[in-house]
């Protein structure tokens, strides 16, 4: 796992980039924080917090895609176009989420089982 910054978020099992610059949340705050305050998150963005098995969109104010990865990068959970306001799923078995802009997981093919990598970036990325 990344420890803090950005990363890159490959799917390997579909070849496809899910995120060119996802930030990481890894402290209690920004993990709490997550996507709050935010009028948009724009394509290629998002947000990989760890650790993390459930999702809540309160006071959000655009839908996400949402995938639950394992420990071993295994998709164990996708939640697609999750409308603000909305609590959940709890996804077992996962270890963190990638938080993407709504289609992010239609267009890239990311289903479960898929195997995701995050791959670390050595500073932050220009806003995609």
């Amino acid at each position: 796992m990344i420890a803090h910054g950005h990363c890159r978020v490959v799917n390997e099992s579909r070849g496809s980039v899910v995120a060119e610059a996802a930030e990481v949340a890894r402290t209690w705050w920004a993990r709490g924080k997550g996507l709050l305050g935010r009028r948009a998150l724009p394509e290629g963005a998002g947000l990989v917090i760890e650790p993390c098995s459930s999702i809540h969109t309160w006071f959000m104010a655009f839908p996400i895609d949402v995938a639950f990865v394992a420990a071993d990068g295994r998709v164990v959970r996708t939640a697609h176009a999750v409308r603000p306001w909305r609590v959940g799923p709890i996804a077992r078995g996962a270890r963190y989420v990638v938080e993407l802009p709504a289609g992010t997981l239609a267009r890239t093919g990311t289903e479960v089982d898929d195997r995701l990598a995050l791959e670390a970036q050595e500073r932050a990325p220009d806003a995609p």
